[in-house]
């Protein structure tokens, strides 16, 4: 295992922590990208025949809480998201992408799966802290724990062997990334860094997780602030 990746469980692999239904006040470094977002500034260094071109696109992303997570006794809380992006000159999808965004809190990690109708999928990780406003994730193709999957034409072809994403938390409301996917192309004499850079600022403000509605509508349960206290982010 990547000595990175942090497991502190021990032997036991039944027993289940006790989650807290308000996802929203439990995400950690990941609270403030709760939410609906666009970004208009969108840059994509991605390879062509002759070498690298450089296009900008728009984005809408949307991330949404979703109830606590456990595999015995791992604990997740986390947003589901889906990001659908545009070129501003040209009509169709330029890219589409959908997972989830998890927080550790045990193991101080965070965990992004990503699945695109292109036949790939990768899941990353990457320590930092609850109250953290920079952190970075890594997945490397062979990795059982944090790795990378392509149909059989892109790993011919454009073979993906590692990937980053490197997330920064601003002051306004908003939120960039830098993602790096290192790929082997045939005939190119070194890897080809596709690189995609964008700031997102918030449009919406996120649902609650469907256990903490239910919470909030309950009668008597001793928490019904949970309401105003996920709509504070």
């Amino acid at each position: 295992m990547n000595p990175e990746l942090r497991d502190p469980y021990g032997d036991d692999l039944f027993t289940e922590p006790v989650g807290d239904p308000d996802t929203l006040a439990n995400l950690g470094p990941l609270r403030p990208m709760a939410g609906t977002f666009e970004g208009r500034s969108g840059s994509d260094d991605h390879p062509v025949v002759d070498g690298a071109e450089n296009e900008g696109y728009v984005e809408h992303y949307d991330l949404q809480p979703i109830d606590f997570q456990t595999n015995g006794p791992q604990l997740f809380y986390g947003l589901r998201y889906h990001t659908h992006i545009l070129s501003p000159t040209e009509v169709g999808t330029f890219h589409d992408q959908v997972g989830y965004w998890l927080w550790e809190p045990l193991a101080e990690q965070v965990v992004f799966t990503l699945g695109i109708p292109r036949g790939q999928a990768l899941v990353a990780v990457g320590p930092t802290s609850a109250d953290a406003r920079e952190f970075e994730l890594t997945a490397t193709l062979g990795s059982e724990a944090n790795g990378i999957v392509s149909n059989p034409f892109l790993l011919r072809g454009f073979r993906t062997t590692s990937y980053r994403i490197a997330v920064s938390i601003g002051t306004d409301g908003s939120w960039s990334y830098e993602s790096d996917g290192v790929l082997e192309i045939p005939g190119t004499d070194a890897p080809f860094h596709h690189i995609d850079r964008n700031t997102l600022h918030r449009v919406a403000p996120p649902t609650p997780n469907p256990l903490a509605a239910q919470v909030v509508l309950g009668a008597g349960l001793g928490i019904g602030s949970l309401r105003n206290e996920s709509g504070n982010l």
